[in-house]
């Protein structure tokens, strides 16, 4: 349940910007529940008896991982990873007048839409003339891609339809096979444009045999389910067993996330034990349980967490140190409130990942409605920010050691980390600890770029956001606007003679020019800080 009480801060209260907001020490303000939800999220007091645990001197008895409770044995069957849906991106986050590059499973993609079929549609990413990326080019007048190299346009199946530099009385060469473009099979579910990986014809019509996993939650029309993506910098591993990850969030997100205060407090963020439990794991992934919560994990992208009060838990659970569960831990989820957390993880090349992430709620709906996208991400983008660079170095240890060397080197031994070691288990078991990229890598990881540049937020997910690439044009016409506004006040009180304008009418205006270059400079900073790079300091609380 921890991990729904940690989503507070991501879900339903978008980021609005005050005068006492200090941007070198980020805070995502949580919205007021409806009378009637009884809220079961506590900050933590500003003050509080700290209770130190000593510990004895070290020990060489070994401790066990936590295992799932039932494992299937499926022999060497080894997982297909060209097999399988993958998210592409939220229909929302596509424009209809133009390509977009997207890539996956290494695959170079271009993701398109086809007006004359009325559907979207994903090509490979490569013109058949001379090799140039289609997603550089347009969608012509008559709803064709076009590269914009030599103006070869193509249709929706991938056929070329005209070669400008064929003669018209000559062999029809753009009906050559080698003229056209490998499509892949794709369709749209939830509002999310998916792609079968493979282009083999054989897989034309895969939509009838096998389809994206369903999430019921997400077709519920009584659910809000706003979605954002961005482009992790690091990979699609250690990104999936960090969200699978709750007993973190009191410490790399402090400060941006709201925790629920542990009856016994060991430190000041409160981090405390986890009754995590994965029930059944197999090659399609596994089932997992804490408290009133279900989580899934539906490989290879998903991991889908919900409160059940239906959920089979013991009705006192032992924490380890002899005393039962608080009540307050075992109480069910309010009536007819229900929230999931919906994260889509897609593996893009070595040491790259695309986030898609959705979290369905009834309750609030209203908020969404009326609140823009770009406010719900400021905080959104703020908590990956603030263990981005954590991950990013551990990913570098986890090569170093080998991934099917993880339990070995890593020390796993409270129940907290049950669904990593989880994963972990299944990606070792199923895809001898690594993703099929055919090839097309060394397996090296690229180069740590400077901080700024890994942290970058305008490239990751600004660009790929309609509604922050909407309020980015915006606020920067507004920055420019007071600042002409500033100029021609100052030009107005220095052009005018002296006996020309009143004293007060002087003031005001020179106080009008001093407000609006003051809050061009605060928004330029604000602009910077939220569509740019806004680093996180650990040291600082």
């Amino acid at each position: 349940m921890d991990v729904l009480r940690a989503s507070s801060a991501i879900v339903p209260a978008p980021f609005i910007p005050t005068s006492k907001t200090q941007f070198h020490k980020p805070i995502f303000h949580n919205f007021t529940p409806k009378p009637g939800f009884k809220s079961s999220f506590h900050r933590n007091p500003s003050k509080s008896r700290l209770f130190t645990t000593l510990s004895s001197s070290p020990t060489t008895e070994s401790v066990e991982p936590p295992q799932p409770e039932v494992e299937i044995d499926s022999g060497k069957e080894k997982f297909d990873w060209y097999s399988q849906w993958y998210p592409v991106m939220p229909v929302c986050d596509l424009e209809k007048t133009k390509p977009h590059a997207k890539k996956i499973l290494g695959l170079d993609l271009v993701v398109w839409w086809d007006r004359n079929e009325n559907e979207w549609k994903v090509f490979d990413d490569t013109c058949p003339h001379r090799l140039a990326p289609l997603s550089e080019g347009r969608i012509d007048q008559w709803g064709r891609l076009q590269c914009v190299y030599h103006g070869w346009c193509f249709g929706g199946n991938g056929d070329c339809k005209i070669i400008p530099q064929a003669p018209l009385d000559g062999p029809p060469v753009h009906t050559f096979k080698k003229a056209c473009v490998a499509v892949y099979p794709s369709t749209v579910q939830h509002d999310i444009v998916w792609v079968w990986p493979n282009a083999d014809p054989q897989y034309k019509d895969i939509i009838t045999k096998k389809k994206p996993p369903y999430i019921p939650v997400l077709d519920d029309p009584s659910y809000t389910k706003l979605m954002g993506n961005r482009d992790i910098p690091y990979g699609y591993d250690v990104l999936v067993e960090n969200l699978m990850d709750p007993s973190h969030v009191p410490y790399a997100h402090y400060g941006l996330m709201r925790t629920r205060t542990p009856t016994v407090k060991v430190d000041r963020e409160g981090g405390r034990p986890l009754e995590m439990r994965v029930k059944k794991l197999d090659i399609n992934g596994y089932a997992a349980t804490q408290d009133w919560s279900n989580m899934n994990f539906i490989a290879p992208c998903i991991f889908h967490a919900f409160a059940d009060s239906d959920t089979d838990t013991d009705s006192e659970v032992d924490r380890g140190n002899g005393s039962a569960a608080s009540s307050e831990s075992q109480k069910a989820p309010p009536p007819n409130r229900r929230l999931s957390l919906i994260f889509m993880c897609v593996p893009v090349s070595p040491g790259n990942s695309r986030l898609i992430w959705t979290f369905p709620r009834n309750f609030g709906v209203w908020i969404d409605r009326i609140v823009p996208r770009w406010l719900f991400h400021i905080g959104q983008n703020l908590i990956l920010d603030s263990d981005l660079y954590l991950l990013h170095v551990e990913e570098r240890k986890i090569m170093e050691i080998g991934s099917t060397n993880w339990q070995k080197a890593c020390f796993v031994p409270t129940k907290s980390d049950a669904l990593v070691v989880g994963f972990r288990r299944w990606f070792n078991k199923y895809a001898g600890g690594e993703i099929d990229w055919k090839g097309k890598f060394s397996g090296a990881l690229p180069p740590t770029p400077p901080r700024e540049q890994l942290m970058d937020r305008y490239w990751t997910h600004v660009v790929n956001c309609k509604s922050c690439k909407t309020a980015y044009k915006g606020l920067n016409a507004l920055e420019v606007l007071l600042q002409i506004v500033s100029v021609i006040s100052i030009g107005i009180v220095a052009a005018m003679k002296q006996n020309m304008m009143s004293m007060v009418a002087r003031t005001a205006i020179v106080s009008t020019a001093i407000v609006c270059f003051a809050a061009s400079r605060w928004l330029a900073h604000f602009i910077y800080k939220t569509f740019h790079y806004h680093d996180y300091n650990h040291a600082v609380v």
